[in-house]
């Protein structure tokens, strides 16, 4: 059973009702943001090998960025009349997925697990631009300007992936472990 999200008050113009459905969505994407920047520092400190340097400093600004996502998104949260649940403890009893399975590992192995996550990331992403855009364009703009964020972040990730004929080394992988497995073959 879902939780009830309404809030008591909410921004003029949208119903408590409809505030309370994007408030829920936006927590899943809190979420999602706050396990992508805890995800994004594994990788920068547990990295290794000879693409080092390039992908502990490619990280860096994403793990910036998505922190800076998860402030807007918190702050949408708050702006709405919600409560924005930053805790682990709540995010890991409501988060969906797995935790992140790649431990300390070659630069091109943590690219092809990260691909997978941004994938997922990005889908539920989609998806809730599409929820929040039938309630609230104030919503849907926030979420799709971190939309094209992400997406640009796993360019870069790609691009460590992808032959010169445009083959990419993860396609067809499900988890993070043969994603990582195939980016090294």
């Amino acid at each position: 059973m879902a939780e009830n999200y309404t809030p008591a008050y909410t921004v003029p113009g949208i119903e408590r009702e409809e505030a309370g459905r994007l408030i829920g969505l936006l927590r899943t994407r809190l979420h999602a943001l706050n396990d992508l920047h805890l995800t994004l520092k594994h990788v920068h400190w547990n990295v290794v090998g000879p693409h080092f340097i390039a992908v502990h400093e490619m990280v860096d600004p994403q793990v910036d960025r998505v922190r800076e996502m998860a402030d807007d998104v918190a702050e949408r949260i708050a702006a709405l009349g919600g409560v924005a649940q930053g805790t682990p403890g709540v995010l890991v009893a409501e988060r969906t997925w797995e935790d992140y399975s790649i431990g300390r590992a070659d630069a091109i192995a943590h690219l092809g697990a990260l691909d997978l996550v941004y994938a997922g990331v990005i889908e539920d992403l989609r998806a809730a631009v599409k929820v929040a855009g039938d309630i609230d364009t104030a919503t849907e703009d926030l979420l799709i300007g971190q939309l094209r964020d992400l997406e640009k972040f796993q360019w870069f990730v790609r691009a460590h992936l992808e032959s010169a004929d445009g083959a990419l080394a993860t396609a067809g992988a499900r988890t993070e472990e043969e994603a990582a497995d195939s980016a090294v073959s």
